[in-house]
């Protein structure tokens, strides 16, 4: 590319009469490409931001794997040699047995609520913690220590505790479960109740935690679901998350039946495969966009080879030869092309920046699981969004490039 050539692409952009101004086809074209290029990066930015943001906000109290057991009582017995053998797995990097049950939860008042009641290892026993639910506590711990020098203390979520009115270190709550012991006089279930005092409180900004999960020790969730010594299973942290699949694989062939597992992606599978088709979907509809700019410049190339039709024929019949003729068509073309990506990525960073930095689109909690827009700044997503941009203008310029190389200087003079 010679700089005549440079030169001359440069002068056909802008307007006439001596401005250096671009020409309004120009900026129509160049604004095409704009619009297009922020708007999928704000697109995907915001599929991506909620696929990374519900997984997050799914895995603060949800592990990476768990090892579950096949059978009506979907309890594991003899837990802890099972336990040993998870922890030797390649690829683990902690794992602790975990109950999970449900309850009526009552503080007292006439108003009560159900909720899961999650037993887990209290906090500095028992190795490294396997979930982060630990780090969203607000006030209290999750050690569940209680006045009397026991563990009977129990961390509610947030919204849960609000509903009840109890606060850590003052109120106490009832949970009550129906156990499968029946009543030999009135032939229904015994119920099972244990009171225990709120010794934290944990703000995940999930709603579905923080409106319906409960956090005890294990013994007493093993006290609550009359589970004895047995648990339901086992909850594994492995060093990658996105290698969870793999080990859920190899443990489940290492430990056999009756065991099984389940990692987070298979656990919340509905989910991400919805948000990676609507990804997908939005993808290409906003792909469509970006076509659109590329039939603007299409536009604006064949109207500038048919503007410049007698300067044309003079360049050839000077002597410069046809390829020329097409390069400048093309740098013409990918000036434009490169300008309006460059000015849209500038456009749907700053955007994206700013929906996510001051959360400018709150949401319902109760229906999305999350309190505002999360928008997401992929390096992958950007630049295949820039790569198709500047792939589709330059793909724009061909045709008119081409035509304007096949004008014959004699026909290109008379007109």
């Amino acid at each position: 590319m010679s700089k005549l050539e440079m030169a001359i692409a440069w002068r056909y952009l802008r307007s006439r009469r001596g401005s250096k101004l671009l020409s309004l086809i120009s900026v129509i074209a160049i604004g095409g490409v704009v619009i297009g290029v922020s708007a999928l990066i704000v697109i995907m930015g915001v599929m991506t931001g909620l696929q990374n943001d519900l997984r997050d906000k799914i895995l603060i109290g949800s592990p990476d794997v768990r090892v579950l057991n096949y059978g009506s009582d979907m309890v594991i017995k003899d837990w802890k040699p099972l336990l040993a053998k998870v922890l030797a797995e390649p690829g683990v990097d902690a794992a602790a047995p975990f109950v999970l049950t449900k309850a009526l939860v009552g503080a007292g008042h006439k108003y009560n609520d159900g909720a899961y009641v999650m037993g887990i290892i209290p906090e500095g026993e028992g190795g490294p913690p396997v979930t982060t639910i630990r780090s969203y506590r607000t006030s209290g711990d999750f050690r569940f220590h209680t006045l009397d020098g026991k563990q009977q203390g129990a961390v509610i979520g947030a919204k849960l505790a609000n509903k009840l009115q109890v606060y850590p270190g003052v109120d106490s709550v009832t949970l009550t479960t129906v156990g499968a012991e029946v009543s030999a006089v009135t032939g229904t279930p015994v119920p099972r109740e244990i009171r225990l005092e709120v010794t934290g409180v944990f703000d995940t900004g999930m709603y579905e935690y923080d409106n319906g999960y409960i956090f005890v020790s294990l013994p007493v969730a093993q006290r609550l679901a009359d589970l004895g010594q047995d648990v339901t299973g086992l909850e594994v942290r492995t060093k990658d998350r996105f290698v969870a699949p793999g080990v859920a694989q190899s443990l489940a062939k290492k430990l056999g039946y009756p065991y099984r597992t389940e990692d987070w992606q298979a656990q919340n599978s509905s989910l991400f495969s919805a948000l990676r088709l609507e990804k997908l979907g939005m993808t290409f509809i906003l792909l469509l966009i970006i076509l659109v700019a590329a039939f603007n410049i299409v536009g604006t190339l064949t109207m500038v080879v048919a503007d410049k039709t007698k300067e044309i024929g003079i360049l050839r019949a000077m002597g410069m030869p046809a390829a020329s003729i097409r390069r400048i068509f093309l740098v013409q073309g990918t000036l434009i092309g490169v300008v309006g990506t460059a000015l849209g990525l500038m456009v749907g960073l700053l955007t994206a920046i700013a929906l996510d930095s001051y959360k400018l689109i709150k949401l319902d909690p109760q229906v999305y699981f999350i309190d505002h827009l999360p928008v997401a700044r992929s390096a992958l997503d950007i630049g295949v969004t820039v790569a198709a941009s500047l792939l589709i203008a330059a793909v724009a310029t061909v045709y008119p490039a081409i035509q304007a190389s096949r004008l014959f200087p004699v026909e290109a003079m008379r007109e």
